[in-house]
């Protein structure tokens, strides 16, 4: 039976793409600094790792990322303009970002897929099981879903996959994991793992999403791992072979139904913005009257 007082302490964040989708926005400034409201999407991933008990996290970045550094680093200049001025409110934004926990980076060099940035995170690492969040899914801090994986590993032992339900046209978009029920009301175990299933072959609903707990066996099962899906190095593909071994294993899902806001494309990211806008309570109020009178506007205009 695994140590229940297992911890997870370190976490992986790949933020080497190129954010193609959000061209040419994302030319010069990296996909995961665009801001959500007034706050870039990283930040968001960084407090929710804090919030689950990591301080230690390594970022995997690539060229053209040198602002995320800078984001959670210093700006002593501005800190100073600020304090002169007695801003205390936007001295505390700036500042906030800059103790959060204590960042590493590492570069991917050769972007090779998922499985091959988080390869890249094996020295850092170690010998230890370890978390990895992935930037286009931002997930409500009411909803502790990195805890309960953590939990879960606690209990079990092995690697822990986030899942969510999705509508079957929807699964293609996605990996999908194929479970067997467990004593757990929100907990699967996984028996296997298709990336981006084509349509009609996928064996359920459950998608996998950004968050992962992972066993450190995943980078020896990683480092044989042949490129799969679109020539790249899948961690689906490898969590498949830890989920048919007894070494490494078992993989278990977590069912999440909790609060999960995509920012992977356009549309969705919109949509993200405009929620988390609307909930803010310097924001919303005002912000929600004038959508509603913009929507009804829109109503009544003619279209064609």
């Amino acid at each position: 039976m695994p140590d229940s007082s297992s911890v997870i302490s370190k976490a992986v964040v790949p933020v080497a793409g190129l954010g193609t989708r959000f061209l040419p926005a994302t030319k010069a400034t990296p996909k995961e600094m665009l801001p959500v409201v007034d706050k870039p999407a990283i930040q968001y991933v960084v407090e929710e790792a804090v919030s689950a008990g990591i301080s230690d996290i390594l970022m995997v970045t690539g060229r053209n990322k040198r602002p995320l550094e800078d984001h959670f680093d210093r700006n002593y200049e501005l800190e100073e303009v600020l304090r002169r001025k007695g801003d205390k409110e936007r001295l505390s934004q700036v500042s906030a970002s800059t103790g959060l926990a204590d960042i590493h980076y590492v570069r991917q060099g050769d972007p090779r897929g998922l499985g091959h940035a988080v390869l890249c995170a094996a020295p850092h690492v170690g010998a230890e099981p370890f978390a990895v969040l992935l930037g286009d899914d931002l997930i409500d801090e009411r909803d502790p879903l990195l805890t309960r994986m953590a939990e879960v590993h606690a209990e079990h032992g092995g690697s822990v996959v986030a899942l969510m339900e999705v509508d079957p046209d929807q699964i293609h978009l996605y990996g999908c994991a194929a479970v067997e029920a467990d004593s757990d009301g929100d907990v699967v175990r996984i028996t296997d793992l298709v990336e981006k299933p084509s349509p009609g072959s996928a064996p359920s609903n459950y998608a996998v999403i950004g968050r992962y707990v992972l066993a450190p066996e995943i980078f020896d099962v990683l480092r044989r791992t042949e490129p799969g899906r679109g020539g790249e190095i899948q961690l689906t593909d490898a969590l498949r072979d830890l989920a048919g071994s007894a070494q490494g294993g078992p993989v278990h899902g977590v069912v999440f139904s909790g609060r999960r806001y995509d920012t992977g494309d356009r549309a969705d990211y919109l949509r993200a913005t405009v929620r988390l806008a609307c909930e803010r309570e310097d924001l919303g109020p005002g912000f929600l009257a004038w959508l509603r009178t913009f929507v009804a506007e829109e109503a009544l205009t003619p279209t064609g």
